[in-house]
């Protein structure tokens, strides 16, 4: 049976109570919108736009918050002591392609210089632009296609640089804009290049466990 869930009074999803993730939001006789998806802004729930189909994501782990919390704090010293741009987390969205085969993102953590983030006056609703970095905290329940797929909607369309942590095997997987890719593992010391100039973080310290009593 579908649970329907109300929003407002214009838009209605109707959810099956039992997927793999994402799920995929049946269509209300029509390919979603962005206007749709700002709609649902608020909610619990995480959602992503991905032509005209509307994805729904469960809220993250605990394990997954830590990693994107230490990751994101660790990248927003950097990046706010050499006054390269912005960090964002709460996995703010990006739409990646324009309507109608519109793309809307959201990273968990996401970087953008300073030359191109925009003026306050256009600050509200999705900003049309890819992050400059991409940091994205992999569920156990997302298959390697879903991945792939949105890697690959972040690099065309700008993204130069995306790291995918993956907590079960505590590595991060990197891609590159120009096709490269990297594996991070063990001692290995993530490094943001060109992207983020002398931020350099090791593995050990993402991984760390937290302290308990």
């Amino acid at each position: 049976m579908n649970t329907p869930l109300r929003r407002t009074t214009t838009l209605t999803l109707t959810l099956p109570l039992v997927a793999a993730e994402p799920i995929i939001v049946p269509r209300p006789g029509r390919p979603w919108t962005v206007a749709d998806l700002q709609q649902l802004a608020g909610r619990e729930e995480r959602f992503e736009l991905v032509r005209g189909d509307l994805l729904m994501m469960s809220p993250a782990s605990p394990r997954q918050g830590r990693y994107a919390m230490r990751l994101g704090s660790a990248l927003q010293q950097h990046v706010e002591a050499h006054d390269l741009g912005e960090v964002y987390t709460a996995e703010p969205g990006f739409q990646l392609q324009p309507e109608p085969e519109a793309v809307v993102r959201a990273p968990d953590v996401a970087f953008v210089r300073k030359e191109r983030i925009p003026p306050p006056e256009n600050e509200s609703g999705f900003w049309a632009l890819a992050p400059d970095l991409v940091v994205e905290i992999i569920s156990p329940s997302e298959t390697a296609v879903q991945v792939q797929a949105k890697v690959q909607d972040y690099l065309h369309a700008g993204s130069r640089l995306v790291w995918l942590v993956y907590p079960e095997t505590r590595t991060v997987v990197e891609y590159r804009a120009d096709g490269s890719m990297r594996l991070y593992s063990g001692n290995d010391t993530l490094d943001g290049a060109d992207v983020i100039p002398g931020f350099l973080y090791p593995l050990e310290r993402l991984f760390r466990e937290p302290r308990r009593a």
